[in-house]
């Protein structure tokens, strides 16, 4: 919003909120955009590494193994490329430990892309971001959550009510945490994220004790029946990539992170070389106890794992697949609601989602926006093919991320880098994203197609509603008027 209407809707709002808590708030309310810091830093080490295990441990682990094996052909090679793409990502968390800690800003690739190629590229990932991808993978991660809940209860589980209920529940609970209080949410997101953790210490622990009653068939000759496609690779890499998906979540809110120049890289290095182990493990686990043909013709793998070894416990693994899914969907709806307050910030989203909760201190505006939009996608069937594409979309935008690395380092050499990282880390990087991402996308050019069409409505938008010049004055009035209404009802500024 252009700062007339900004300086007036904080002067309406003065009248009715006492001066105290508007007192030296003023300059930052109406100075959106200027680099202001309205959200206190509370994300110690430790919280910053529950949001990223907590965000990539979800659904995927789950649900990937058997996707992977079919493309690779082979344990061994499987097993190979649950390790590659954690190093994968572990290269993509040394450029942006550098990225994060030498642009002071949060949204990630975002701010990054806006730093170096400037706002009209930047809207363009804002616009898929925020209206797609985020809330997309809130509204999955709800249904996933919902599913395996109730998966004890019934022998196929239910597609309709019971589930959408649920899903709904799940959303709300999450946004209910999020706007309640910063502590809350991190709280929630550390408890989680030590569970999930524990459960798959728990399942590593049973494949161990089957190594040592001599369960190791698979592994006799792991190599047997290698695919020789590389296509076929690159499937099975672009697959497992999906369960190492939020590695870079901290970085959504590095200006919240305590002495981020020393905790954004420890919490992005730890984290995915733990996720890295875990994963590696947690498959060898699942190959002691499923044999390779099943596991080809079986999506459900740890439920098989779980029938096999636990009997009358097996409810324990869709207890444990649930809790990493509403895990993860506290860990979208933390960054998520950043990535919006940053936008506004930037003046390329409304205003009022960069407000926050003049008590309570949280991006409520940008929580529920975020929240309506999950709930609306719970009645589309098609979100999770639209989610498919858009997580390609997704990984190239981290890769424009990490080529900013290289560009920053050619236009502003004498940058402040409290971390620098060798360049042949983006390099490498990069070349992996082109094996990883175009083949899937080029076998599928309807959805490729989709897909760009619908990022090209970024354009319209940015032209004639983010940019002032085009921007209707009738459009500034309406938007001013229902923000200063919003503010007297949630207390934000």
């Amino acid at each position: 919003m252009p700062k007339t209407v900004e300086t007036l809707t904080v002067t309406r709002w003065k009248h009715d909120v006492t001066n105290n808590h508007l007192k030296g708030r003023e300059k930052q309310a109406t100075g959106a955009g200027n680099g202001d810091q309205l959200l206190p830093a509370k994300i110690s080490l430790a919280s910053g590494i529950c949001i990223i295990v907590g965000t990539i441990i979800g659904s995927g682990i789950f649900i990937t193994p058997s996707g992977v094996l079919k493309g690779a052909g082979s344990v061994g090679l499987a097993l190979i490329i649950w390790i590659a793409c954690g190093l994968y990502s572990f290269l993509g968390a040394l450029c942006y430990a550098e990225l994060g800690t030498s642009i002071k800003r949060s949204g990630a690739d975002y701010a990054y892309i806006y730093e170096a190629f400037g706002p009209f590229l930047a809207f363009v990932r804002l616009w898929i971001e925020c209206l797609i991808i985020r809330p997309g993978c809130q509204t999955i991660v709800a249904l996933t959550f919902a599913q395996y809940i109730l998966q004890p209860f019934y022998a196929d589980v239910p597609s309709s009510a019971p589930t959408i209920t649920l899903a709904v529940v799940c959303i709300l609970i999450l946004t209910l945490v999020n706007c309640w209080d910063v502590q809350l949410a991190l709280a929630t997101q550390n408890v989680l994220t030590i569970f999930k953790v524990l459960g798959l210490v728990c399942v590593i622990v049973t494949g161990f004790v089957q190594l040592c009653l001599g369960q190791t068939r698979n592994f006799e000759n792991p190599f047997a029946g290698t695919t020789h496609s590389a296509y076929d690779v690159s499937v099975a890499f672009y697959r497992c990539l999906f369960a190492y998906y939020g590695w870079n979540s901290l970085n959504f809110v590095s200006e919240e992170v305590k002495r981020p120049h020393k905790n954004l890289k420890r919490a992005l290095v730890i984290s995915c070389l733990l996720c890295t182990t875990l994963y590696f493990l947690t498959n060898v686990a699942f190959f002691t106890t499923i044999s390779a043909n099943e596991m080809r013709e079986n999506a459900a793998v740890p439920f098989t794992f779980a029938n096999i070894l636990y009997g009358p416990l097996a409810w324990l693994m869709s207890l444990l697949v649930a809790v990493s899914s509403f895990g993860a969907g506290n860990g979208i709806v933390f960054t998520s609601a950043r990535l919006l307050w940053v936008g506004a910030k930037e003046h390329q989203l409304p205003q009022l989602l960069g407000m926050i909760q003049m008590y309570r201190g949280t991006p409520i505006p940008a929580i529920i926006f975020t929240a309506i939009l999950s709930l609306i996608y719970l009645f589309f069937g098609n979100v999770f093919s639209l989610i498919y594409f858009f997580s390609a979309v997704n990984w190239l935008a981290i890769a424009a991320g990490v080529f900013v690395l290289i560009w920053m380092r050619w236009k502003r050499p004498d940058l402040t880098r409290p971390y620098k990282a060798s360049l042949v880390w983006p390099i490498v990087y990069l070349i992996c994203t082109i094996y990883f991402i175009f083949p899937p996308l080029y076998e599928d050019l309807l959805d490729t197609g989709v897909g760009v069409l619908i990022m090209l409505t970024a354009v319209p938008v940015y032209f004639f509603l983010v940019k002032p010049y085009y921007r209707p004055d009738f459009l500034d009035r309406w938007t001013g008027a229902f923000t200063r209404g919003v503010q007297k009802a949630l207390l934000v500024y």
